[in-house]
């Protein structure tokens, strides 16, 4: 039986957090920097112990004007810093909390800069090893980030995204794009099935472009996330996928 794991962005202040904990299996969580703070932090982890969904650390630029989506130049020695304290952040909160950290994934800029630089997605990488070796990175199928991940000796899983179009190289068609966004759910639902079950996206330009996918991401911030996500989840138990966290 194919499994999958469904992801999402949780914590940034957004009203359905608790309708979409109910509907995925592993969180990312903000650390406080582009969005959140220490309670909204607990009350997310708080949110994933009830549901049993895996909880994971959401680094990000602190930026919050911009929602961590303007990128930043950084060297590698901020971005290692930045990184890790944010995860260390939410690691203690988690142990407050009984609860297991499982995984990292970054957020906005920082997650489209270390998908496509080597620099950047190193220094990330050993950011997360430094915190704990055994943390799973979550980083765009195909990119540097998994690459880096792979190298420093940690467990990666390769993500997609339900509702976002991608370019014929695999990356991220860029949201400042008019077509970066899928608003369809039959639409949003066709591209999940198509990568789970058959390994591939179509491009925006029409290529048919293979593709890993261990985790789903569906995003918390769009017009009705959590219509999106009981439409992904449906498909997905109808051709029979088990939805299930990512494990090391």
């Amino acid at each position: 039986m194919k499994s999958i794991d469904l992801n999402c962005d949780l914590g940034e202040g957004a009203a359905h957090d608790e309708a979409l904990m109910a509907l995925i299996t592993s969180a990312n969580i903000a650390c406080g920097e582009h969005a959140g703070d220490r309670d909204s932090m607990l009350k997310a982890v708080k949110q994933a112990r009830f549901y049993e969904v895996a909880v994971g650390a959401h680094p990000g630029y602190a930026n919050r004007e911009h929602f961590g989506r303007r990128e930043l130049t950084l060297t590698p020695a901020e971005i290692f810093e930045m990184v890790r304290k944010q995860i260390a952040s939410m690691q203690s909160i988690a142990r407050e909390l009984e609860v297991p950290l499982t995984h990292v994934k970054p957020h906005g800029a920082l997650y489209n800069q270390s998908a496509k630089d080597s620099t950047i997605a190193v220094a990330v990488a050993e950011a997360v090893r430094a915190v704990n070796g055994r943390l799973i990175l979550f980083g765009l199928a195909g990119s540097e980030l998994i690459a880096a991940g792979l190298r420093a000796g940690l467990p990666v899983a390769s993500e997609v995204f339900a509702d976002r179009t991608y370019r014929s190289d695999g990356r991220l068609i860029p949201r400042d794009h008019p077509q970066a966004l899928i608003a369809d759910p039959v639409a949003v639902s066709r591209q999940v099935m198509s990568i789970v079950c058959d390994g591939v996206v179509m491009s925006l330009a029409g290529k048919a472009v293979s593709i890993t996918a261990d985790t789903i991401c569906l995003h918390g911030d769009g017009a009705d996330p959590v219509g999106f996500a009981k439409q992904v989840r449906a498909a997905l138990t109808r051709a029979g996928v088990e939805l299930r966290r990512v494990s090391v």
